[in-house]
């Protein structure tokens, strides 16, 4: 052993035990948060139902600017249609599709949808996520490595589920 290094040795190993401490607890501490905001998105969205429950019983004439920002429906007005139209593309492809596929498909059938979007690639392509997320779609790789995007039938996306597992019934 070089003179003068047995003390640095042993500061590096309790260093590293107070470091895996910190770790551990820090993990421990974003678990916990984690759990808290799935609490929390569960609480805002029960919140938001009930004010698009009341605005279908009462009106919306009674929802102020601030509520009426809460209302999912005023959202969904701005652009009708857009999600639907994604939809409809996969769903009449006989093959998985690339962004820009289904864009291109989206241009010849429904021109209008695209023209409110600065860059409708990435507009697709956060659909496209979203219907994965919901389970409507299944993403893959084409030959070049490239993503492309299938519509699910209801026996693939139970089998995706069960894969990614999501369901275990």
């Amino acid at each position: 052993m070089n003179p003068g290094t047995e003390g640095t040795d042993e500061r590096v190993e309790s260093g590293s035990c107070h470091l895996l401490e910190v770790v551990k607890a820090t993990q421990e501490h974003l678990r916990q948060l984690i759990r808290q905001r799935a609490e929390i998105v569960k609480r805002i969205g029960t919140m938001k139902r009930t004010i698009v429950g009341l605005a279908k019983l009462y009106g919306d004439d009674w929802l102020n600017e601030e509520l009426g920002e809460f209302d999912d429906r005023k959202q969904r007005a701005r652009q009708p249609g857009f999600t639907n139209s994604c939809r409809r593309v996969l769903m009449e492809a006989n093959r998985p599709l690339s962004t820009r596929e289904v864009c291109e498909h989206l241009q010849q059938r429904v021109p209008l949808v695209l023209l409110r979007h600065k860059d409708p690639v990435a507009s697709v392509t956060t659909v496209l996520n979203r219907l994965v997320e919901y389970g409507e779609a299944l993403t893959e790789r084409d030959e070049k490595g490239r993503r492309t995007w299938q519509w699910c039938t209801e026996a693939s996306a139970d089998a995706a589920a069960v894969i990614e597992g999501k369901r275990l019934a």
